[in-house]
């Protein structure tokens, strides 16, 4: 009679269960992401750096990222590599809060990063480093099919019966926020031309006029996007830096800047939780230092974005537009009384959407 094969040992038993276990124990963000190993850096040996960003930067990071890698293998003689992650920014501030291990977080506006500083994961004052902490800046504009067949000149043009407006959800997407922000803004300038002072009745109402030819709300500025090249709706309302990708890229677009719109300021900060845990600080500040200096700059300025380098700044100074009446998110009051004012539960943004 053949005899039986030997049984696992009870050891190895408990180690099958508890690796088992492990790889059933992800948090969502983990599975949305991919899990980031611990000691992603070893001493002196190469090294991964995990990047959560915003969609909208996606293709200038295509080219930032190997020239960055180049720098540093130079420097350092260490080669990194990047696993990175491309969401809308409210989306990818979530996700960096609730367990996605980013390294370095490149988001649209500085309420994003404070989501995840508010999360316990950044610790420093990431806004004390030059220009703020932001990366890049861009102002809110319209787009409209090749030849601005509706002759769309200006916000009050978004009201006209039958012009069908595209701008993504705040909800999920911190380009939509800047989008309502330059609309909510404009209707605040508009009162205070025809009466002397800032009147929030009269900029809601200027919004909702505007909001009633919205055809879409979609996810992301990218969405946004892709849905208007498919064919919806008469006019976008976006970041100029993504237009101005576009058209480098061969889409027909008309850029309408409107004379009162608002600056953007996007924001990148080293998450401090994330980097000790996966012994990648070294790199990961070297990154967002990197963004900021000359190089980089000029290559974001080839995507459309305006630089915050001072001397990249002025190099391309000539291929932007300064409207009129361009204001900053000081403005309106801050990003604190913005969150408040438009999007709290009660806020105007949300009167708007319910058609109170």
């Amino acid at each position: 009679m053949p005899s039986s094969p030997p049984l696992l040992s009870l050891a190895a038993v408990i180690l099958l269960a508890a690796l088992l276990a492990a790889g059933c124990s992800r948090t969502p963000a983990e599975k949305q992401h991919g899990a980031i190993s611990e000691g992603a850096a070893s001493d002196g040996g190469d090294v991964t750096l995990v990047i959560g960003a915003y969609s909208v930067v996606k293709d200038a990071f295509a080219e930032l990222l190997p020239k960055f890698r180049d720098e540093w293998k130079a420097k350092t003689g260490q080669t990194v590599s990047f696993q990175e992650s491309y969401e809308a920014s409210g989306t990818q501030a979530r996700a960096i809060a609730g367990g996605f291990e980013a390294d370095v977080a490149v988001l649209a506006m500085e309420g994003d990063i404070d989501k995840v500083a508010n999360a316990g994961l950044i610790t420093h004052n990431w806004r004390n480093v030059p220009y703020d902490g932001m990366i890049t800046r861009s102002i809110v504009v319209m787009g409209t099919r090749e030849g601005n067949p509706l002759g769309i000149r200006d916000w009050e043009d978004l009201t006209r019966k039958g012009v069908k407006v595209l701008y993504p959800n705040p909800k999920t997407s911190g380009g939509a926020q800047w989008d309502i922000n330059a609309m909510y803004g404009a209707g605040l300038k508009r009162s205070e031309a025809e009466t002397g002072s800032k009147d929030p009745a009269y900029a809601k109402a200027f919004l909702k006029r505007i909001h009633a030819n919205v055809e879409s709300l979609d996810k992301s500025g990218r969405a946004s996007m892709a849905a208007f090249e498919y064919g919806v709706g008469d006019v976008i309302v976006t970041y100029e830096n993504e237009l101005l990708a576009r058209i480098k890229q061969g889409v027909p677009y008309d850029i309408v800047v409107p004379e009162d719109t608002i600056l953007i300021e996007n924001p990148a900060a080293v998450v401090d939780k994330n980097v000790d845990k996966h012994g990648t600080r070294e790199v990961a500040e070297a990154f967002v230092e990197f963004l900021r200096g000359e190089e980089a700059q000029r290559i974001l300025a080839d995507y459309g974005f305006r630089p915050v380098n001072e001397k990249a700044a002025e190099e391309v100074k000539d291929r932007y537009v300064v409207p009129a009446g361009l204001f900053d998110i000081g403005y309106l009051g801050g990003w604190p009384e913005v969150r408040k004012t438009l999007y709290s539960p009660e806020g105007i943004w949300f009167q708007v959407l319910a058609d109170l």
